[in-house]
């Protein structure tokens, strides 16, 4: 099952899985682009699944419905018409004999979606995260709490490490700068930067990423390392409790250049 990052406006990606024949493709935010994908790759569209709300993750869904052979998944926040199939967190869904669990991660929004994908033999798991998780970040809360995200987060840092994290967006060297200045001493983010700037210099996507890579570089995933808990104390941090150790460092992210 191929996998793949199709760029779309500024610094989207829209994640397409396809097997040659039939294509799912993940918060189709820019139809034009996936539709000219799709024919130029003689695929049929057999499913679309939609992580949140946000215009530039729903916007190309309703011209792509004439073509749609398939389901159409997402949160009642996302307000989409038939033929849509509204889901909230625990079911599991089925596509091209793949399972699909779809996980609830409120916080960006308050419905918002990321679903894991189950590969065979047991492979790596691909989970789609729409805005919640970055390469060396996450999203801004913009409906949520950050006690709210912060759990959010943390029920994806539970996953296997070997999970492919396929964000939504290409902002990994803008994380890994703000990363860098909060976590100094981090040679494995360090490494991480250097190779990020190689391929990014490439034209190339630094996605997907891994959650084992992530426990190691992502700030927003180790709120609970000393390094970070200082680092936020010393931006005001209410305590050295997780939620308020992630609140002082999202807000101060929030701000950062």
């Amino acid at each position: 099952m191929t996998l793949v990052a199709l760029p779309a406006f500024a610094d989207n990606y829209i994640w397409i899985c396809h097997d040659g024949q039939q294509a799912l493709v993940v918060d189709p935010g820019d139809g034009p682009t996936v539709q000219h994908w799709l024919d130029q790759q003689g695929l049929a569209l057999t499913a679309i699944l939609v992580t949140h709300h946000h215009a530039d993750h729903i916007g190309g869904v309703a011209s792509l419905l004439p073509r749609l052979q398939g389901p159409l998944f997402a949160p009642a926040e996302a307000k989409l018409p038939a033929p849509v199939t509204v889901v909230a967190g625990g079911e599991r869904l089925t596509w091209a004999g793949h399972d699909i669990s779809v996980l609830p991660v409120p916080g960006h929004t308050l419905g918002h979606l990321a679903y894991l994908m189950a590969m065979p033999a047991g492979g790596p798991a691909r989970l789609f995260c729409g805005d919640t998780l970055f390469s060396g970040g996450c999203g801004r809360v913009f409906e949520g709490t950050p006690a709210q995200m912060n759990a959010s987060l943390q029920v994806l840092a539970a996953l296997p490490a070997n999970t492919q994290i396929c964000c939504a967006h290409e902002y990994t060297l803008s994380n890994l700068r703000f990363a860098s200045e909060v976590d100094p001493d981090n040679a494995a983010l360090a490494s991480y930067v250097q190779q990020c700037t190689q391929v990014r210099a490439q034209g190339l996507p630094t996605l997907p990423s891994s959650l084992g890579l992530e426990l190691q570089i992502n700030p927003f995933l180790r709120c609970d390392q000393p390094a970070l808990i200082n680092a936020a104390l010393g931006r005001g941090a209410a305590s050295r409790q997780g939620d308020d150790v992630f609140a002082a460092l999202r807000e101060w992210k929030n701000s950062y250049r």
